[in-house]
């Protein structure tokens, strides 16, 4: 049996019967600098809270599957040196090995799963990286939304991927791709694609509704809900563009592959932009943690009726 270590406001949300919304940890560990990365982590907590459901942050700490942080916990993973960055492939020798790591997109579903928690809120998934057709560079990701039984609530795609090949491989895999509030997929640090949405939802009601016909109907895998940021916060797609192109660019003159292409992206990305990428992404993750807490809300309600 998986060691489940559940926290005090999670263990209680479960055993009421309350909503609880997962939330993965690499945004503590890998993320951004301390202490701004466990200030970011509380704050999405608390908009959870304030939206009326409760967080269950998820991390491997030495050998042990955590459903939800204490505060202590939190502010220890914040500082923690040499921690792993767990995805479906070194999730289980984490665990078997004592390790410590945080949970990417992938990695927290299947330990939503495990605990019982349907609905997560995250950033941008990962997807299909530019290239992708020579380097085969695909996100984890995506595989597990097809197979995962959770609701996955993200601004879209990180916009430094191949988007449009991105939705091809969701449709291939008969993964529901649900704009929420509009037509086109979102771009994560923007509102607004080129590109049409699958679905369009505009109610967590409704959202909550298709993840149960889901499981009523014995299909496999989640849903995921593109919450586009709110467009006060967003960079618009026309000033990112040329950034992102340059960005790669230079990724491909240095010879960064694999696991160091995001990373250096974004990096570059922060820099060309000020800081304004960073600002963004915390708006939408908060933006995303919010929603999420309704479509909770609303499944445990179905489950009540």
């Amino acid at each position: 049996m998986i060691d489940l270590q559940f926290s005090t406001e999670v263990r209680a949300a479960r055993d009421a019967g309350q909503p609880i919304v997962a939330l993965e940890s690499t945004i503590i560990t890998h993320g951004m600098p301390h202490p701004q990365n466990v200030e970011v982590a509380a704050q999405v907590e608390q908009d959870i809270r304030d939206a009326g459901a409760t967080p269950a942050t998820i991390a491997v700490i030495e050998g042990r599957l955590h459903v939800g942080l204490e505060p202590e916990e939190l502010a220890q993973l914040g500082q923690a040196h040499g921690v792993s960055k767990l995805s479906r492939a070194d999730m289980a020798a984490c665990l078997a090995t004592g390790g410590t790591g945080a949970t990417t997109v992938a990695a927290t579903m299947i330990a939503a799963r495990h605990a019982g928690i349907e609905v997560f809120a995250t950033g941008g998934i990962g997807g299909v990286h530019q290239g992708a057709e020579t380097s085969f560079d695909i996100s984890a990701d995506l595989h597990e939304l097809a197979q995962t039984p959770v609701t996955v609530v993200a601004a879209g795609a990180k916009a430094i991927l191949d988007l449009a090949k991105t939705l091809e491989v969701l449709e291939t895999l008969g993964v529901p791709v649900i704009a929420h509030g509009q037509d086109a997929f979102p771009a994560f640090w923007s509102a607004q694609s080129p590109l049409k949405a699958p679905l369009r939802m505009d109610s967590a009601e409704d959202i909550a509704r298709a993840h149960a016909m889901r499981r009523e109907l014995g299909l496999p895998g989640g849903q995921l809900v593109a919450n586009p940021i709110p467009e006060a916060d967003q960079i618009p797609a026309t000033e990112l563009a040329p950034i992102i192109a340059e960005a790669q660019r230079d990724a491909a003159t240095h010879c960064i592959t694999g696991k160091a292409v995001t990373p250096y992206l974004l990096q570059r990305i922060f820099e060309r932009t000020e800081g304004r990428s960073l600002t963004a992404n915390i708006a939408l993750v908060r933006n995303n943690a919010r929603l999420a807490a309704r479509i909770a809300q609303a499944l445990c309600t179905r489950r009540g009726a």
